[in-house]
């Protein structure tokens, strides 16, 4: 009888650790089973942001930007004498085929005493400018001075009392994803103002990275042109100028020069009546993944400097070729525009810190910006200052160097053909002797409308040769 119960007894806890066995096993398969599920799915927890965002507060308050803006921004009138085809009726009654031309645009006025600031697109041309201010008053307005590389100009007009006016806000502290206004007289509706944000910071239109533009989605039409651009606390942080379109209307893209730009152009022209540029000196390009690759460095963003320009400040601070600019003044430098728009808001003679990295070492040069020693005019092309050790050489003391023709096809093959290349020399302007680019700058802008361009050359021949442009 003992053995059978001890039989039973075996018997039965053989099966419990058989069956105990089995169950541990199962179980440490669906455990990793699990965790190799675990991993190729979704985590179990996702972190979820539980803060409600649409409290009255966060939203954005126009009306005291709107309120500070709107007054100081007029409505630009620009009428044109310009000349029309010859119609039989003008023949028959012996008229006058020319005929006025009307433009419209904004502008944004930056004194009490009347002076304007709008784009130099908007009144090119004109031979008549009136100005009308938000409360209906008219006035005549007077050309103080444009730039046509930077599209901005300075009008001034003469009223009885002091005027409404906005200061230029700091362009440099504008934020990408930051609300603005944007303020003018789109297809003739005064006093317009739209909303947005900066969709990016020294956007280049030109493709030749010529431009620093502030982009924004506020919607900008013909008319806004000259406007102005505000932050939310009504500061001036742009001028409306361009939109990208098919058809000349808004898509969703609008583009203003930064207010730091316009108001060192604004303050040339006020004091030298041109613009004084200051040329730092380096040639190069901008860094990304593949000119990285090209020139063997890690580096993706910054500006790759190529070539340094004889007796200029980046010579005489010891910058080299192969060094790449960083930032300028704490400024990053991420593409040429970055460094180009911070340079235009700059003169000759400051002094700015160029942050490099040469031979994988980042060092600082306080770099001496000098007179600008280049000029770009389109009908030929650009010219620069010659030494005049080089002038000797071709028996002159006067005249700049044609270091690359224009960008027009039409022109540059015209020159092509009449013997003008690059390395040609333009002796004179108008009848003005070029001594430096300031002369050619001069003598450009005191050109009246309709006044013949002439452009004294030597050509490849040695000979001097006068064309003539209208």
């Amino acid at each position: 009888m003992k053995k059978i119960l001890t039989l039973v007894f075996v018997s039965a806890l053989g099966g419990l650790l058989t069956l105990g066995g089995y169950k541990l096993f199962v179980e440490q398969e669906d455990k990793e089973q699990l965790a190799v599920e675990q991993v190729s799915d979704l985590p179990i927890y996702v972190p979820t942001n539980t803060t409600l965002n649409n409290s009255p507060n966060i939203a954005p308050n126009f009306v005291e930007a709107a309120e500070k803006s709107i007054d100081a921004v007029v409505h630009v009138k620009n009428t044109a004498i310009v000349s029309a085809p010859m119609t039989m009726q003008d023949l028959f009654f012996g008229r006058n085929s020319q005929r006025a031309q009307v433009g419209t645009g904004s502008g944004v006025i930056i004194s009490p005493t009347g002076y304007i600031v709008t784009n130099n697109h908007v009144i090119q041309n004109a031979n008549e400018i009136s100005i009308t201010l938000n409360n209906n008053k008219s006035y005549m307005a007077e050309l103080i001075g444009t730039d046509e590389a930077t599209d901005i100009a300075l009008i001034k007009i003469e009223a009885d009392e002091d005027l409404p006016f906005m200061a230029f806000g700091d362009s440099d502290n504008a934020k990408i994803g930051e609300w603005v206004l944007a303020v003018g007289n789109p297809f003739n509706l005064n006093s317009t103002v739209t909303a947005g944000i900066i969709s990016a910071k020294s956007r280049d239109l030109s493709g030749r990275n010529l431009q620093s533009f502030i982009q924004t989605d506020a919607a900008v039409n013909p008319g806004n042109s000259g406007g102005a651009l505000v932050n939310t606390n009504g500061d001036l942080i742009g001028i409306n100028t361009a939109i990208s379109s098919r058809d000349g209307s808004y898509i969703g893209y609008s583009f203003a020069v930064p207010s730091n730009i316009a108001r060192k152009i604004v303050n040339d022209i006020m004091e030298f009546g041109n613009v004084q540029n200051g040329i730092l000196g380096v040639q190069g390009f901008s860094l990304n993944g593949k000119s990285a690759e090209q020139i063997g460095t890690d580096i993706t963003e910054g500006f790759y400097v190529s070539e340094i320009t004889e007796d200029t400040g980046a010579e005489k601070a010891g910058l080299k070729s192969g060094d790449i600019i960083k930032k300028i003044d704490g400024v990053e430098i991420n593409k040429f525009s970055d460094l180009s728009g911070y340079l235009k808001t700059k003169s000759p003679n400051d002094i700015v810190d160029v942050t490099l990295i040469r031979d994988d070492n980042e060092k600082v040069v306080p770099v001496t910006l000098l007179k600008n020693s280049i000029l770009e005019i389109p009908t030929i092309g650009t010219v620069k200052n010659i030494p005049k050790k080089e002038l000797k050489k071709y028996d002159l003391d006067y005249g700049l160097k044609l270091t690359k023709l224009s960008d027009y096809p039409e022109l540059e093959s015209y020159w092509r053909k009449n013997g003008v290349e690059e390395g040609s020399i333009v002796t004179q302007i108008n009848g003005k002797k070029l001594y430096s680019v300031d002369d050619a700058q001069n003598a450009l802008r005191t050109r009246k409308f309709n006044d013949p361009l002439q452009i004294e050359v030597i050509n490849k021949e040695g000979e001097k040769v006068v064309y003539n442009f209208r």
